[in-house]
């Protein structure tokens, strides 16, 4: 945990919640273990939807669904979401789950490799929801800027690794390294480049925000 466990328990439950359907989706990626956004998270998208007021929406890692579907409740009626996905046993029940919930016509499911579907997008993004691979988020980056729209948001989510990422590299375990060490390259090309302001927040496993200057 980034923070007091009793503290996130007690911040969590404070939260007005979301619609029947969206916590149906919820359950069952928790009952079959599929990673999905965590509560903390949830709140924070649904104040910067809600704020930010996005005409369009790009995010990098759909899983079943649920954040594309959760993103598409709080922002305006008006805004498409585009999201990508490589696991394909997980995209026939994201798609499932888009034409259930009569929002296939607002979200466009795409197929692959994030690293060569990025190099194919064009036009920009108002926001951008990073929560896929954490070892590619670096070498997503010189795509994501392109295609973030200038005053946009990008979200880039599990930043901190369970806190991990204070340590030194030989505290982590071996597997785990070269994760590390690209997601603090990560952190820090975020902070200093000079197209970006961004804020690092220690809600759920760790967020940026960054905006395009």
């Amino acid at each position: 945990m980034i923070i007091d466990e009793r503290m996130s328990a007690f911040i969590d439950s404070l939260d007005s919640g979301n619609p029947a359907w969206l916590n149906e989706i919820e359950k069952y990626a928790l009952d079959t273990q599929v990673p999905i956004i965590r509560r903390s998270m949830q709140s924070l998208l649904k104040f910067l939807l809600t704020y930010t007021k996005p005409k369009s929406i790009l995010e990098v890692g759909t899983a079943i669904g649920f954040s594309a579907l959760l993103m598409s409740e709080y922002a305006p009626a008006d805004c498409h979401i585009t999201t990508i996905e490589k696991y394909e046993k997980r995209i026939p029940i994201a798609r499932e789950n888009f034409d259930k919930y009569g929002r296939k016509d607002k979200i466009t499911l795409l197929e692959g490799d994030a690293t060569e579907i990025l190099k194919e997008l064009d036009g920009t993004y108002d926001v951008i929801f990073m929560d896929a691979a954490k070892g590619q988020y670096i070498n997503f980056l010189p795509d994501i800027l392109r295609l973030l729209s200038p005053g946009g948001l990008l979200i880039s989510d599990n930043v901190l690794q369970d806190g991990d990422i204070i340590e030194s590299r030989f505290a982590v375990t071996r597997r785990n390294r070269t994760i590390h060490a690209r997601m603090r390259e990560y952190l820090y090309e975020l902070k200093h480049h000079p197209e970006l302001e961004t804020v690092i927040l220690p809600v759920g496993d760790g967020v940026t925000l960054s905006t395009k200057k």
